[in-house]
């Protein structure tokens, strides 16, 4: 989502002064969680009684796991229009153009309900979006069902994958979902790699806030500190008992609060480890959730150490994820980026770029899709980085 980098289009509306800000919420209309959320919401999500809606989703859960049929039994001939099981990790965009075409052969649909991770609530976004550059006034009804901890129902952008191999996206304010389902029983499907590295995701979202220049104060980086907190505290809990629904239900909270309140008026992509992330995803086919667990806890140390601004923002986490605070911020932001990597390691989620297949010879590459830039201190520094991941 190389069009959300520029982060010379900030808004003096909100920025890092505690006391200054602007929050302009998205549409969101429900937030249903708990187990059983889907079976006892859903028919009351859709926009009228008459509503037809088509399911996007990935193979995966189509063919592997009862929950597409669930919700397909759940909306009956009078309410289910199709579904499209494709979607594919990053998003590929031929899969896109399939579904969008699906979909343009019913008028009467007016809802799309994707079940997944980012990928399909990505692709219900892009799909609408592509529907109102044919059909003017087309936006549909939009229900997310997570399984995963990516949090992009919690977006008005949709990234996907170009026949170039590189990440892509689009972004209006009509595409934020109005709906979002966080059903544990759905999340139990789930395995459970997936669902720590997509938390690791979230944690991502939480801490690029901090030092985001239009992230509000509240309730976007108070919510970030929660979720940070709640991350760390539960997910060795998840480790040792992926069947647990409370815990899973806490981190379906936590991925919200992570980027649920990002606002309409943040302007510019989260931060550059999302941006080394998409430099590694489609590209190489590493998913989102494994790139976090790759360069996040680098980049905070890199943050913290080149500037004090960004230290001072990073250093407000230490407490809320059990570290002793010193008061010395650049050292207390260091801390939080080591305890990063060390949760990293203690979920089984340390990995290497050699591991996934990636050789020193692209590393200029990964850094030049990240940076935007051939040389200078700015390249450099993410070169170290990223030499550090082999």
């Amino acid at each position: 989502m190389s069009n959300l980098f520029d982060r010379s289009t900030a808004s003096v509306e909100s920025s890092q002064h505690p006391l200054t800000g602007l929050w302009k919420p998205t549409h969101l209309q429900r937030l249903h969680y708990g187990p059983n959320s889907v079976k006892n919401n859903l028919l009351d999500c859709l926009p009228t009684p008459a509503s037809k809606a088509f399911i996007i989703t990935g193979a995966s859960l189509a063919t592997k796991t009862p929950l597409i049929k669930s919700v397909e039994d759940l909306l009956g001939p009078d309410h289910h229009a199709g579904t499209f099981s494709k979607i594919g990790q990053h998003a590929p965009i031929k899969q896109l153009d399939e579904a969008t075409e699906k979909v343009l052969q019913d008028e009467a649909i007016d809802t799309l309900i994707s079940i997944g991770g980012g990928s399909p609530i990505d692709s219900a976004k892009a799909i609408s979006y592509r529907l109102n550059e044919r059909q003017k006034g087309k936006f549909l009804h939009h229900i997310a069902i997570p399984t995963t901890l990516s949090a992009a129902e919690c977006t008005l952008g949709a990234g996907y994958t170009g026949e170039d191999g590189k990440k892509t996206g689009v972004a209006h304010p009509a595409l934020a979902p109005q709906v979002i389902l966080y059903d544990s029983k759905f999340a139990l499907e789930t395995p459970a790699w997936l669902w720590m590295s997509t938390a690791m995701r979230a944690m991502d979202h939480a801490m690029e806030l901090m030092y985001h220049p239009t992230a509000t104060e509240m309730p976007c980086r108070w919510m970030a500190l929660f979720a940070a907190g709640e991350l760390f505290r539960n997910l060795p809990k998840y480790k040792a008992d992926p069947k647990d629904e409370e815990v899973i239900t806490r981190l379906q909270l936590a991925a919200f609060a992570s980027l649920g309140f990002l606002a309409l008026n943040v302007k510019g992509g989260l931060g550059l480890s999302h941006q080394l992330g998409y430099a590694l995803g489609s590209p190489y086919q590493i998913p989102h959730g494994v790139t976090s667990c790759l360069t996040l806890g680098h980049v905070v140390k890199l943050k913290a150490e080149g500037s004090e601004e960004d230290a001072r923002q990073l250093a407000r986490m230490a407490p809320f994820i059990g570290l002793k605070v010193s008061g010395d911020s650049r050292k207390d932001g260091m801390a939080v980026g080591d305890a990063i990597l060390d949760l990293v390691e203690r979920l089984g989620l340390k990995t290497t770029l050699p591991e996934k297949g990636v050789g020193r010879d692209q590393v200029h590459t990964i850094v030049n899709l990240a940076t935007r830039q051939e040389s200078g201190p700015v390249y450099e520094k993410v070169k170290g980085l990223v030499e550090g991941l082999y």
